[in-house]
This record gives structure tokens, sequence and C-alpha cells, in this order.
């Protein structure tokens, strides 16, 4: 019970860092990351919270396995609808907590808040992959994609990706005519949160994984398949 309170707790931090180094760069303005780009979206246009329409958009991805999938796993969906609402609450939550701090209207200090998001995003990925639970729904769909059209995880990921704000920008400009939740803030969010995952998860989640484990476990192919294309074109 040790190991799994462990991992649990690298998990919910995990999920709340991702949380918190998307607030940082909602509040940068100059885009987010391509995973948070729907969400975003849907909070510009209608008006609801990062929170919430974070949520709708991961029942979106959970909707999109099932059509892909040609089946419902019941047990799988219900784990990552649980995951959702509490990443959504910790949206909010963070968001709520980065709006107490001054915004930063200079383009320094936007660059310096998007520069975090960077660090504090990888860093909650190196906690959320280390934990080895389930994942979240937009993470698995690029599972579905690879496997039903027999890509490579890298492809996959990059078409995932594409489709998502490409959608997110659509929705932006049809409701409110501009690109919104899109900008250079995205580009470059999926450029150098790969790089920092490739320079520092091979040397943080080994301790992570002896506090977890007592002892060093390696990178597993799965975990690889993911850094693999974050190193390149993420």
């Amino acid at each position: 019970m040790k190991i799994i309170t462990k991992r649990l707790t690298l998990y919910i931090v995990g999920l709340f860092l991702l949380s918190l180094g998307v607030s940082f760069s909602i509040q940068a303005s100059f885009g987010v990351s391509p995973v948070s780009s729907l969400a975003y979206a849907l909070s510009l246009t209608a008006g609801l919270s990062i929170g919430m329409t974070t949520i709708l958009a991961n029942i979106l991805f959970i909707l999109v396995q099932v059509v892909l999938n040609k089946r419902i796993e019941l047990r799988e969906f219900a784990i990552q609808l649980i995951i959702v609402f509490l990443f959504g609450f910790f949206m909010d939550t963070t968001l709520h907590l980065l709006q107490l701090l001054p915004t930063p209207e200079t383009l320094l200090g936007r660059l310096a808040f998007l520069l975090i998001s960077f660090y504090i995003v990888a860093a909650g990925l190196i906690a959320y992959f280390t934990a080895k639970l389930p994942l979240m729904p937009y993470d698995a769909l690029t599972y579905v994609i690879s496997d039903r059209f027999k890509m490579k995880f890298s492809k996959a990921k990059i078409t995932s990706d594409f489709l998502n704000v490409a959608v997110a920008g659509a929705v932006c400009l049809v409701f409110i005519h501009s690109f919104g939740s899109i900008g250079i803030g995205t580009i470059l969010a999926a450029y150098f949160i790969g790089k920092i995952l490739g320079q520092f998860m091979p040397r943080i989640q080994p301790i992570l994984q002896h506090w977890v484990y007592k002892g060093k476990i390696d990178i597993t192919v799965e975990e690889r398949e993911v850094l693999e294309p974050l190193e390149t074109e993420s």
C-alpha cells in the first residue's frame, strides 16, 4: 500500500503541476499548448470556466476513443472521467490562484510566464508518467489513433495535436473572429516542452522511481515512445 500511496501522490502532484503550467501559459496570453488548445478555445467562446471546458473537451476525447475503438470500455472510461474532473478542478483552482498575482503586462513579463509554464508542465509530465497510472483521455486517444490507423506513436501524436489545434482555431475564428487560444506560445510549447522533457526526464525519473520503489527502474518502452516525438517535433 505504501507504493500505491506514493504513486497516487506523484500522479496527483503531476496533474496539479500540469494544470498550473497551463494556467501560467493562459496568463502569458501567447496561446496555450496543443493539448489544452480546444479546452481554452471553448472557454473563450462559451464563457465557461477553463475547468469546465477542460472536462467537456476530455469527454469529447473519450467519445472519439469509443468511435475509433468501436467498443465501450466502461471501467477504463469511468477512470478517465474521474481523472478529468480532478484535472478540471485543478485548472480552475490554479488559474484562480494565479489571478491573485499581478497580470504580466510587459512583453518581458509575459515571456517569463510562458517560460515558467514550460518547465512546470514538464515537471508535471515527469511525475505523471513516473506514477504509471491511467492516462488522461487526450494521451489515451493518441494511443488509440496509433493502434487504429497503424501509425507510429510519433505520427499519431502529431496527428492528434494538429487536429486539436485545428478544431480549436476553427472554433475561435467562428465565434470570436480571432485565433484566441492559438498563438506563438502554442508552437513554442510544442517544441520546448519536449526538449525540456528530453533533458530532465532521464535524470529526474530514476530519482522518483527510487523513492517509489526503493530501486532504479529504467524508462519503459511506452514512456520512450512518448519521449521520442516530444524530443523531436514537440
